[in-house]
């Protein structure tokens, strides 16, 4: 969703400056914040749909549009789509997630009930939005699935809105390695584990997860699982996939959360401590031969890691 937000308000840069709106490309006024985006997109929509003519230029670095690209953004409905900037992407129209939409998508989630019950009693609690949502829970369900995977392991589980997802779809025998460190969300997880009747399935290990994960690979259980999940302290997550490369066998699935960081690791200006750290790990993980990666704008962004 972060980085379908950065893409419209490109668009909506673009847009505004083939009305001869004249304006530096890093406004402080245009933040990316997502409903502002929205509102913000909605009226470049309807300039977009008045020009019909003019060919691109480029002004305060910023690709402007074309009667070609307006073409293309009157072919979507309204505020669902805008064209990547590049053209040697051939104007690939690129969707972009407005409120309305991910309603839909939301009403197309298939959202177990113990998992709604959950989802709901975490919206109260401090933190709430550290959990995943419905349709990321969903993915990771899926991706367990097609793996027949038997083994997973978790890495920051908060009230387990993920982690029983998975838990869910693990035959009776599977197991999973549930790391957390905060002792009161992990209190919630093991309630609904217990009611939702998946507690057997789910090894709790409380404390940090850099040790349990060292633990475990000194126990020998390297290459021994098939999926793992990572969301937890960001500034971490160089370490944790290296230990997860050990622990996860071949052709095992690495997943790690919000890789995108609400769009800040594509803004140049943004260089605190957290994004620099994200978008250094992203990084490293387009150069690292040891996985084939696929990143997905889903939820605050996830990137697939399939070991080699």
């Amino acid at each position: 969703m972060a980085t379908s937000s950065s893409l419209v308000l490109r668009h909506c840069w673009s847009m505004l400056a083939c009305r001869g709106v004249a304006f530096p490309r890093r406004s402080p006024r245009l933040m990316l914040n997502f409903h502002s985006v929205c509102a913000t997109a909605t009226f470049a929509t309807s300039l977009a749909v008045k020009a019909s003519s003019g060919r691109c230029s480029s002004r305060f670095g910023t690709r402007t549009c074309s009667s070609k690209s307006n073409q293309l953004t009157r072919s979507c409905s309204a505020n669902a789509c805008v064209v990547v900037d590049d053209e040697k992407y051939g104007n690939k129209q690129v969707i972009s997630v407005s409120p309305r939409l991910y309603d839909y998508i939301l009403a197309n989630v298939r959202e177990p009930e113990i998992l709604r019950q959950l989802r709901e009693e975490t919206a109260s609690m401090h933190g709430s939005q550290m959990q995943v949502s419905p349709d990321q829970a969903q993915l990771l369900a899926m991706l367990v699935q097609i793996l027949r995977a038997e083994r997973c392991i978790e890495v920051g589980v908060y009230t387990g809105y993920s982690s029983l997802a998975i838990a869910l779809v693990l035959p009776e025998s599977g197991r999973l390695v549930a790391c957390e460190r905060d002792a009161k969300s992990l209190e919630v997880a093991k309630k609904y584990y217990e009611r939702a009747g998946v507690l057997h399935k789910v090894d709790v290990k409380y404390g940090l997860a850099a040790d349990a994960l060292k633990s475990l690979i000194l126990k020998g259980e390297a290459c021994s699982f098939d999926f793992a999940f990572v969301d937890a302290e960001k500034r971490m997550n160089q370490e944790y996939f290296e230990l997860l490369l050990q622990l996860v066998r071949v052709g095992g699935l690495i997943v790690i959360d919000n890789v995108l960081w609400h769009g800040k690791v594509a803004d140049t200006m943004v260089n605190d401590v957290k994004t620099v750290s994200i978008r250094n790990f992203n990084k490293h993980l387009l150069e690292d031969k040891r996985v084939n990666i696929s990143m997905v704008p889903i939820g605050d962004g996830m990137t697939i890691c399939q070991k080699r």
